[in-house]
Parts: C-alpha cells; sequence; structure tokens
C-alpha cells in the first residue's frame, strides 16, 4: 500500500514542498476509499472540506429539473475535488460521484486554512492549480453555449493533446458515453461525428485511443463549430 506522504508529495498542488510541510498536511488528510457510483458529495452539501484523487475518477455533474445529467469535469489521480467551495467557504454548487472504485483524501477546511496561512508557497501552488481549472471550466462554458457538438469534440480532443503532451496520439480519460455528457449531447451523435471525422481523415479512432491525422484541421473545426463536407 502507498505510504500517505509519498502520495502527498507526487500530488502538482503539493509536489516540492519541504519534508515538515509536507508532514503537516500529512498530519490533517484523511484516508477515504469509495466504491464505483458512490457520492463524494451532492450539491448542497456544506463544503467542509475538498478531496485530492489518489486512485480511480471522480465526476462532477449537475441534474437538470428533468433528471437529465449533464457532467462538468471528470477528475482523476492528482487531481482537487471541491476546493473551490471550501475556500470561499460556500457549499457544494454540483454533485461528486465515483465513476470508479476510488480512494481520495480528504483535507478538513479549517486545518488546511490555517496550513495555507502558515506556508505562502502553499498558497501559490494552489493559486496555481485554481487557475488550470479556471481555464478548463473557461472552454467548458464556451464550448456548451457557443460551439456546435463537432466544435466542442475538436476543442476537447485539442486541449487534450495539449494536456498529455503528444501532438500525434490521444487516449480518452473516460468512456465515450461520459464523453458525450460532458460535452452536452448524447452518444448516438458523437459516434456520427466520431465517424465523420474518421471519414474526413481529421481523426482515426482505436477504441479510447485517438490519432490526430490532422491538427490543423481539427483547429478549423474548433472555430468553425462543424466538420467540413
Amino acid at each position: 500500500m502507498k505510504k500517505i506522504l509519498d502520495i502527498i508529495n507526487k500530488i502538482p498542488a503539493f509536489n516540492g514542498l519541504s519534508e515538515d510541510q509536507l508532514k503537516a498536511i500529512r498530519s490533517v488528510a484523511v484516508d477515504r476509499r469509495f466504491d464505483k457510483g458512490e457520492m463524494v458529495f451532492s450539491e448542497g452539501d456544506e463544503g467542509s472540506g475538498f478531496y485530492v484523487v489518489v486512485d480511480g475518477q471522480v465526476k462532477i455533474f449537475k441534474l437538470s429539473p428533468e433528471g437529465k445529467e449533464q457532467i462538468l469535469h471528470i477528475f482523476g489521480p492528482g487531481d482537487p475535488v471541491g476546493e473551490v467551495a471550501v475556500f470561499a467557504g460556500r457549499s457544494f454548487p454540483a454533485n461528486a460521484e465515483a465513476i470508479t472504485a476510488a480512494r481520495l483524501l480528504f483535507f478538513p477546511r479549517t486545518a488546511f486554512l490555517d496550513l495555507i496561512s502558515a506556508n505562502p508557497s502553499l498558497a501559490m501552488k494552489m493559486l496555481a492549480v485554481l487557475s488550470m481549472r479556471l481555464r478548463r471550466f473557461t472552454i467548458q462554458i464556451e464550448n456548451l453555449s457557443l460551439k456546435e457538438v463537432p466544435g466542442r469534440l475538436a476543442t476537447y480532443l485539442i486541449v487534450l493533446s495539449e494536456e498529455q503532451k503528444d501532438e500525434q496520439t490521444v487516449t480518452l480519460p473516460i468512456s465515450k458515453g461520459q464523453l458525450a455528457s460532458l460535452l452536452g449531447t448524447i452518444p448516438e451523435t458523437l459516434s456520427r461525428i466520431f465517424a465523420k471525422m474518421s471519414a474526413q481523415n481529421l481523426i482515426a479512432v482505436e477504441g479510447r485511443r485517438i490519432r490526430l491525422l490532422d491538427l490543423p484541421g481539427l483547429e478549423e473545426v474548433s472555430e468553425q463549430g462543424r466538420v467540413p463536407e
């Protein structure tokens, strides 16, 4: 079993801190495990602390009055979950559910804020994480409000390419059904767009592995919002 101190040291928000700082973080961390499908927190719950994913995946989502699910984010190892509500002193604005068996570290709000007050370098690292989170969320809002589904998919693949540091091949971190929800569409529509992009030699789909055959072409789809005929 991984030692929690080693796990904390590998989390991007905490990497590079001194041993004393890591031990201070370890002293407030609570190791928690969730089964697949188990709720981590629900919309409206008090933001009493935030989580960092150690193993597995967690989806953040909202439900419409009719019960339709819209996935906002899917987080994996190293990602913080629910930190914005905690730092703002508010309730959670969305739901969080483990979509695989997951191990998370829980950081109680009061104890963690005390650590930040005593460690400015930790505050700077958390600010960097929040800035990246804001960028992702801005892209998500732009996709859902301004672009058609082909443009949303092209943008997602381009951003994924940047995050995975590979301009030729990306690996989807989630199922295509979950990706459809993330992009605000249905699986059947997403499948048709994948097929159309493949027919236009923009991409080659091999399960969750997507080869980016024409990155400039994908960028054009991202901007124009449609696949050329």
